[in-house]
């Protein structure tokens, strides 16, 4: 096998495989550091064995099985084994004992992910820093991909991942699934992590791909697996549906050579209407357990309007932007503001919306988002402004860093130069 084909194939092993790699180390070295050297040993490993031998058939068995070897290895060096054995009460050879301690740290969750997210949302860290490390730890996603997910530099990001990592280590945090009170005060905390990691994969903001649907993949997974072991909350239940309905429209969301497909542009016959029944589903239960006006609530039934639409022109837009309003009024953020712009343009008319963006244009947190631009170029558009509108797909193309949603912003401003010209 090639060296570089290996390489290309142990880098897309390790996207799939890291969060469970380290995961499962986790429960068996219980330090999140230790656990992702380790995972990175194992890596290690791959890009030394694999070119000889070839990718092997399970690649992410493969992996966990030498980050555990090494993590035994560690054990004993550290004299924690005989411990470990005692505490277990068994006389085990190492592997076996490997796996009676797996046994031994599993709790009522019983996905190692989800173990990880709960852990990495641990009260004695901030709510920032709790998103942050288990996005690195869930998603695989590199500092600078949480931080443009964050609108903040990508310094601050990596420090509040070390000073994560240390305050769990610090405080001796028990890495076992929480239960009852203790769960349900991090559950807010998980979902949004779960919610930026679908985003991560729905909308890649670095890269070649427009998409990532591998993240949106296991958000979605660890999504109905927490609805199945918190089934009475209605907040769950409106994360999950907006994730299916968000992911019922992929098929149709790129073209033929991997560009972005606009939504007004997608054909929707390609929208797969097994996932907008189940997040339909999703929503409906949600609105039976009281939470019609919770945030994932809200913006699942924003979706559902676009999903119940044959087509772009029967979509309700006077409902959506109601739902916006409300949804600014729970969570007022700068990026719900843009978006009900949005809403209020397609509701009433470029002007309005345009108005709406122009208030945005002094935010501080949208400064470097490229969307603000994208907005109100395609506003400027809508009014005939085409040299104001060039100028604004111009500047967001400039702070994209996705190579798919540049060249369609280049465009956008190309079109509107040549529109300026007649």
């Amino acid at each position: 096998m090639r060296a570089s084909d290996a390489h290309r194939a142990i880098d897309a092993v390790w996207r799939i495989e890291s969060a469970r790699l380290i995961a499962g180390l986790v429960r068996l070295v219980r330090d999140v550091g230790l656990a992702e050297e380790l995972a990175q040993d194992a890596l290690v490993a791959a890009l030394e064995q694999w070119p000889e031998s070839g990718v092997p058939r399970n690649p992410g068995a493969w992996l966990m099985a030498v980050g555990k070897r090494r993590a035994i290895d560690l054990i004993r060096r550290k004299k924690l084994f005989d411990r470990k054995l005692t505490e277990l009460g068994h006389e085990l050879d190492p592997e076996a004992a490997a796996s009676d301690v797996d046994a031994a740290l599993d709790g009522d969750i019983e996905d190692d992910l989800l173990r990880l997210v709960f852990i990495a949302c641990h009260p004695v860290l901030s709510t920032d820093a709790r998103v942050a490390l288990t996005l690195r730890l869930l998603g695989g996603l590199t500092t600078e991909e949480i931080a443009r997910a964050f609108l903040v530099p990508g310094a601050t990001v990596a420090q509040r991942i070390v000073r994560a990592k240390r305050t769990l280590a610090k405080a001796r945090v028990p890495f076992e699934a929480p239960a009852g009170e203790e769960r349900d005060a991090r559950l807010s905390s998980v979902l949004e992590v779960l919610y930026l990691v679908f985003n991560e994969g729905y909308s890649a903001t670095a890269g070649d791909d427009w998409m990532r649907p591998a993240l949106c993949e296991e958000a979605q997974r660890l999504g109905r697996i927490l609805a199945e072991l918190v089934p009475t909350e209605p907040e769950v239940h409106g994360l999950v549906a907006l994730m299916e309905i968000q992911a019922s429209r992929f098929r149709a969301r790129t073209g033929p050579s991997g560009e972005p497909v606009l939504l007004f542009d997608q054909d929707r016959a390609r929208w797969d209407r097994l996932l907008i029944q189940r997040g339909l589903t999703a929503l409906e239960r949600a609105e039976a357990l009281g939470g019609a006006r919770g945030p994932y609530a809200l913006q699942a039934a924003i979706a559902a309007c676009h999903a119940r639409a044959r087509t772009p022109e029967e979509t309700d837009w006077t409902r959506i932007a109601a739902l916006y309003a409300a949804l600014a009024q729970l969570a007022p953020t700068p990026v719900v503001e843009l978006n009900r712009a949005v809403a209020l343009s397609m509701a009433f008319g470029p002007a309005v919306g345009l108005e709406l963006v122009d208030e945005l244009t002094s935010e501080p947190s949208l400064k470097d988002y490229h969307l603000l631009p994208s907005v109100r170029g395609d506003l400027l558009a809508k009014l005939g402004r085409f040299a104001e509108a060039r100028q604004e797909f111009e500047r967001a193309a400039s702070l994209t860093r996705n190579g798919r949603e540049r060249a369609l912003l280049v465009e956008r401003a190309a079109e509107c130069a040549r529109n300026g010209a007649d």
